[in-house]
């Protein structure tokens, strides 16, 4: 597979050589353009046409949701993820919902880039080329694998992508009640979601023990 281009909106020049640096360590990925604001972003990448836009939430002259908007009533096909000091919940949620890739809360280290980055490209490598699918082309594309998790009656595809976003979205260990005030469900149901990842082991869950009472379990993907 040829390298992914990768366009990258930053305002910060020290930022930037950062984000730079931490993408030349990468194989697989390509930088073909950098812009410092929204109006200049848009311009280059209309031309460009990148495989990927690293995209700061802070702009001088617009917010870097904005800029995801018009891309996407653009219909620019171009995928993006977030890089940002922005941590609160609706900005994550908005985010997740327009289809960001992922979302870094700054700072961050190499590895959670890498791990981005990586999930990136091995969507994209997995990413159907035919003009025609057939059902097994769709659900390798979504995830939907043998190796993937099978859902047992009473749980349902949609609430469970909900939950896992909202684990990625956290970037930490988070509990169950605040994974479910995130992502606008009850708590008896993302107890439920969570309890089956676990058992599956596709989550970890650590145990914090205060003063009184039974420790608080923390919820975090493996």
């Amino acid at each position: 597979m040829t390298n992914l281009s990768v366009f990258i909106v930053e305002d910060d020049p020290m930022v930037l050589e950062v984000n730079k640096g931490f993408l030349n360590q990468m194989t697989g990925f390509q930088l073909v353009g950098e812009a410092s604001s929204g109006k200049e972003a848009l311009q280059q990448i209309y031309l460009l046409q990148p495989n990927l836009i690293l995209l700061d939430m802070f702009l001088p002259d617009m917010t870097g949701m904005d800029l995801f908007l018009k891309l996407r009533s653009d219909r620019i096909p171009a995928d993006i993820i977030l890089i940002t000091a922005a941590r609160d919940a609706p900005t994550v949620r908005e985010a997740i919902r327009l289809g960001a890739v992922d979302y870094l809360i700054k700072p961050f280290r190499f590895e959670r880039f890498q791990k981005a980055l990586q999930g990136y490209y091995r969507t994209s490598k997995n990413t159907p080329i035919s003009s025609t699918l057939k059902q097994e082309d769709v659900d390798q594309w979504l995830g939907h694998t043998e190796d993937g998790i099978s859902l047992p009656k009473g749980l349902n595809d949609m609430t469970m992508k909900q939950i896992i976003e909202g684990l990625i979205a956290a970037n930490a260990a988070i509990t169950s009640e605040l994974l479910a005030q995130n992502v606008g469900m009850a708590r008896v149901t993302v107890r439920k979601y969570l309890a089956f990842l676990a058992n599956k082991g596709k989550v970890h869950i650590d145990l914090k023990y205060g003063t009184v009472g039974r420790p608080t379990k923390y919820y975090s993907l493996r």
